[in-house]
């Protein structure tokens, strides 16, 4: 199965070195389900559906603004560099070499 899914696990690979780290997991979205669980566990048992979806729609809410103020995952500049790097073909790029765990 992972051989099948090869160019889409090294998808961040086409981007310029230097935002590699930054995009090749999805910490934004793990961070704001995070924030979605911390909110919930404090309300606990929620009275109807049109609660939940208050919450998480303040929550999203919130979210928005932070991300609209400016402060960003990856910088406007790198983004408009990604836009104009091409694309290599994900056949042709070799993976970054992991050092091997040891017991």
């Amino acid at each position: 199965h992972l051989e099948a899914a090869r160019a889409d696990v090294l998808a961040f690979t086409s981007f310029p070195k230097e935002v590699w780290r930054q995009i090749w997991s999805n910490n934004p979205n793990e961070r704001l389900n995070r924030e979605i669980r911390r909110r919930t566990d404090v309300v606990g048992i929620f009275p109807d559906r049109t609660s939940i979806i208050r919450l998480l729609g303040a929550v999203l809410a919130e979210q928005h603004d932070e991300w609209a103020e400016g402060r960003r995952y990856l910088a406007l500049d790198v983004l408009g560099r990604a836009r104009l790097t091409a694309v290599p073909d994900p056949q042709e790029v070799t993976p970054p070499q992991l050092p091997a765990l040891s017991a």
